[in-house]
């Protein structure tokens, strides 16, 4: 089959319309929009709200509740601005794209390669994950086994057609969607005292052991730092749109039902938990938030059926990162922002980025086998506060663009961001809360100084490049 050649990276002063079509044109348009509603729907589902939430819980008690509402309006504002942009400009480089066009060549270099990085350690560490769980269930195996197995089965998905990504996501998705559902079927027939063998706790667990705020204000700024990066991976359903049969359509949709998505999972799930349970029960760090809840319900084999249930998300987390991170990658380089050599599309499929990508991703993993204390740590800290990054990215890029379509193309406004720009500036002062709230945890103060570390290297990179690009014109 033969290659698409790359297009050429558009000069600065091209339309928003060139832009907007910077690669999406040689990719295929093989997602339909059932896909494109589960990957919006699935991407609010990840292992870290099954298992990472315990330890919000632990630190904000019941008051993780407005922690998880809060983090969870922000990314309402920030999904609706990106949703604005890329139904105006569909585009496989998403916010890298609206980056480039809004503030200038170096910010798409900057926030693109730095998403990249950030899904490349993300698909190593969801398949050490993933590799972890198999080794418990096969205890005489090795987990370099399965990591080097579920790498070639999502690299070569990945390899093939983009509808057999869709398929994936699809019924990962509904996999976990039912899984979720049920959860919170049980948890609220517990809470009203209608599941037998349950009594209804009212609010005792929820004014009970220290009160709503348990530990303060502290404790609910734990809570709000571990919440927002819960939230990571709603992006790339704009990324995906622009391969769906409708971009504007498909990305319009997924947008417009992100609120009730994000009420009724992630606060949904953590109403339940610190109702049924006490917010301190050692089950819910030790075990997870949701084995907990349906070991008290005396749920049979709760602790294996959440395995299942973990291993999928971690597994539809890889099979999306390595999406997200190849479509990222090839719309850098067909915009002159990366190796030109990887800027070639075959039967629809960027086939380099995705092995570049998948490729980066299983280094990582060796890596963190050679040196987990010392490279990979890095790794992971540099990444740690990428998503704030790419969320202030995105609110810039918002103010700047939504003025020029007014002036230039209002029509494009399918999507339009709420009471702008006043909800704009609320979003971008909400996420600098949120990195100088870092500055308290000296976890997440470590993640901060490499994370801003990373993004000056690669603004200085990004602005060297678009120098010389200038001097040649």
């Amino acid at each position: 089959m033969n290659p698409t050649p790359a297009s050429s990276a558009p000069q600065s002063g091209t339309t928003a319309t060139d832009a907007g079509a910077d690669a999406s044109r040689p990719l295929s348009h093989g997602l339909k929009q059932r896909h494109l509603s589960m990957i919006a729907l699935g991407g609010v589902i990840g292992a870290g709200l099954f298992v990472g939430s315990g330890a919000g819980i632990a630190a904000a008690g019941p008051s993780i509740i407005l922690a998880y509402a809060l983090s969870g309006l922000l990314v309402m504002l920030v999904m609706r601005m990106l949703g604005e942009m890329s139904a105006a400009n569909p585009a496989s480089g998403s916010f890298s794209v609206h980056a480039e066009r809004s503030i200038g060549p170096w910010a798409g270099f900057t926030v693109g390669w730095m998403f990249w990085t950030l899904l490349c350690v993300g698909i190593a560490a969801e398949a050490i994950g993933a590799a972890g769980i198999m080794v418990h269930w096969f205890p005489g195996t090795d987990s370099w086994m399965w990591v080097a197995v579920f790498m070639a089965i999502f690299c070569g998905t990945n390899l093939a057609a983009v509808s057999n990504f869709g398929e994936f996501e699809f019924w990962f998705a509904a996999l976990k969607i039912a899984a979720i559902s049920v959860f919170l079927i049980l948890g609220v027939l517990a809470i009203i005292g209608a599941l037998p063998g349950t009594d209804a706790p009212g609010g005792s667990n929820l004014t009970g052991e220290g009160g709503f705020m348990p530990n303060g204000a502290n404790g609910l700024v734990v809570g709000l730092l571990a919440s927002v990066f819960a939230y990571g991976g709603l992006e790339t359903v704009t990324i995906a749109a622009a391969e769906s049969e409708n971009p504007v359509k498909s990305v319009a949709g997924a947008v417009r039902t992100a609120m009730w998505r994000i009420a009724l999972f992630y606060v949904g799930s953590m109403v339940v938990v610190v109702t049924v349970i006490p917010w301190n029960d050692a089950a819910v760090v030790k075990d997870g938030p949701y084995v907990a809840v349906l070991d008290h319900l005396d749920i049979p084999a709760a602790g294996n059926i959440m395995n299942v249930i973990v291993l999928i998300a971690l597994l539809s987390a890889m099979n999306a990162n390595i999406y997200g991170a190849s479509r990222m990658s090839y719309s850098l380089v067909v915009r002159g922002e990366g190796p030109s050599v990887l800027g070639r599309v075959y039967g629809g499929v960027p086939r380099l980025t995705v092995l570049a990508s998948s490729f980066f991703g299983f280094v990582a993993v060796l890596l963190s086998y050679w040196w987990p204390d010392t490279i990979f740590k890095w790794l992971l800290n540099m990444v740690g506060a990428a998503v704030l990054v790419v969320w202030a990215f995105i609110a810039v890029s918002q103010l700047v663009m939504r003025r020029r379509l007014q002036r230039e193309a209002p029509e494009k406004l399918v999507v339009k961001m709420w009471l702008f720009p006043y909800l704009t500036y609320v979003a971008l002062a909400a996420t600098i809360a949120v990195l100088l709230l870092m500055l308290r945890e000296d976890d997440t103060s470590t993640q901060l100084y490499f994370t801003v570390g990373l993004t000056a290297v690669l603004a200085l990179i990004g602005y060297a490049r678009q120098k010389a690009v200038a001097g040649r014109h």
